[in-house]
């Protein structure tokens, strides 16, 4: 396992892509941040899943955690466009399941849309405009 001070890899690409960047909170119990690890680490998450983000055109998908807080960056095409994306994912093979699966960790509603739990993050910095 990479150690956070070492800094992570990050995937090199053709051609410029963009980012987004979103958050979501955890429900405040160590057990149950224990277990959404868990269910997220190598080999845990579903196949449908991983295969799914793939097919609605998403390149990388990275959640970092600290606390409670959840940290996710999504690395997509140019020509990504986010809210048909979602709709489309959302539709997938046992993705409303995996939603489900994930929301009794989760600071969110019952049978929310991963668009409807994650919220989108604002740029507020730049260091290479």
């Amino acid at each position: 396992m990479e150690q956070k001070t070492e800094g992570y890899r990050v995937k090199q690409y053709d051609g410029p892509v963009k980012r987004f960047c979103q958050t979501l909170d955890l429900k405040d119990n160590p057990e149950l941040i224990a277990e959404y690890r868990r269910r997220h680490s190598e080999g845990e998450a579903w196949s449908e899943i991983i295969e799914g983000i793939k097919e609605v055109g998403i390149l990388e998908m990275e959640i970092y955690l600290v606390g409670t807080r959840l940290f996710m960056i999504v690395e997509t095409p140019l020509d990504f466009d986010w809210d048909t994306a979602m709709a489309r994912l959302a539709t997938l093979p046992r993705q409303q399941e995996w939603e489900d699966y994930m929301a009794e960790f989760q600071v969110a509603a019952q049978g929310a849309s991963s668009d409807e739990k994650w919220r989108m993050m604002e740029r507020i910095f730049n260091l290479y405009k």
